[in-house]
């Protein structure tokens, strides 16, 4: 597509959003949460809602990341039969993207392009070339480790620090020559700088925060932010108000206090959105807290440990809120093509030098 058509496609297509009109020379800039929550039984108007803003690329879990053996994968098979029957159903809204192209490809469809992502890597059992079945499956990104200790390694809410274990190495060779993204938001500190130093391919972390804001296990060390930027990584900023500072009720500007800590740390091209978030109004109720408290409780054996309601921020707690991110950097008087690079840029190039 020639620069003026897609312009022109730019100003008639109101969900492809003000920041495509400043693309890099070659590139078509998209809108790219690094990890969200676009569930299946997100109905058309909702999704509507969400393209109008912008988003049209999203990473999202399939499998429940706290099972182990056989029902790891097992959930995971169950989850990608889903979001295929419902990218189906949903032809105009959606598509299943397996390779860097297909955002673009969503982008200039007005769709919002989904790639799959496991949360960890119990669905291989002990086997490394369970990776080649993830991948015929669609799986391109695989999280090392979820909170505890599996057999690469530990979590973050472990209460030791070990490294990878050699079949933690062994994974992420395979994974690098299968062309699969290694993503250690949940895992320790020592797993993460193993991960980084010994992969041959950049290394994601896809949904976190900054340790040095808040210090919490799951937002990661200033050493780590480092090191994956050096190495051409990239971290996706999350939303869950537990992670994000001591108050009861943070708000965007605490937020931003990350966005803006990462950024200094580790530069404009190694940061980006990945908001761990629902992209539906959750409803600030009793009722809802105790339904994401069983949610969590499911996650065993400490996902619920670290619970505090709300799990959301209120500004960001709608369907457009990739919108209100944007708005807020451009406030910050970032350059138009930063805004780009931090709202999907970033993402996409990761993803081409990894996935492809």
């Amino acid at each position: 597509m020639k620069r003026r058509d897609f312009v022109a496609a730019a100003a008639a297509a109101p969900w492809m959003g003000r920041n495509l009109l400043h693309a890099r020379p070659g590139q078509r800039p998209v809108m790219i949460d690094g990890l969200g929550e676009i569930r299946p039984e997100y109905g058309p108007a909702l999704l509507d809602e969400i393209r109008t803003s912008g988003l049209n690329g999203c990473v999202v879990t399939v499998g429940n990341p706290a099972l182990q053996g056989a029902s790891a994968y097992a959930s995971m098979a169950q989850e990608i039969a889903d979001y295929e029957r419902y990218v189906a159903a949903n032809p105009t809204r959606l598509s299943l993207v397996r390779a860097a192209a297909g955002f673009d490809q969503a982008a200039a469809t007005g769709r919002i392009g989904l790639l799959l992502y496991s949360q960890n890597a119990t669905p291989i059992g002990d086997e490394v070339e369970g990776l080649v079945r993830l991948h015929h499956d669609g799986v391109r990104i695989v999280q090392l480790t979820y909170n505890t200790r599996n057999l690469l390694g530990d979590g973050c809410l472990e209460r030791t620090n070990s490294g990878l274990s050699h079949f933690g190495l062994a994974v992420v060779e395979r994974m690098n020559g299968l062309r699969m993204l290694v993503d250690v938001s949940h895992s320790g500190e020592a797993t993460t700088l193993d991960a980084i130093r010994h992969s041959t391919a950049p290394v994601a972390i896809t949904h976190a925060g900054c340790r040095a804001v808040f210090d919490h296990p799951r937002n990661k060390t200033d050493e780590a932010l480092r090191a994956m930027a050096q190495r051409g990584g990239v971290i996706g900023m999350m939303q869950l108000n537990p992670y994000l500072g001591s108050k009861e009720r943070n708000t965007l500007e605490d937020y931003l206090a990350h966005l803006r800590h990462a950024l200094r740390v580790a530069g404009v091209e190694q940061v980006g959105i990945g908001s761990d978030r629902e992209y539906q109004i959750i409803p600030d109720t009793e009722a809802q807290r105790k339904r994401l408290e069983e949610e969590l409780a499911r996650l065993r054996p400490s996902s619920a440990a670290s619970f505090r309601w709300p799990f959301f921020i209120s500004e960001l707690n709608h369907p457009r809120r990739m919108e209100t991110i944007a708005e807020a950097l451009r406030k910050m008087r970032l350059p138009a093509r930063e805004v780009d690079l931090l709202m999907g840029g970033n993402f996409r190039r990761l993803f081409q030098e990894t996935i492809g």
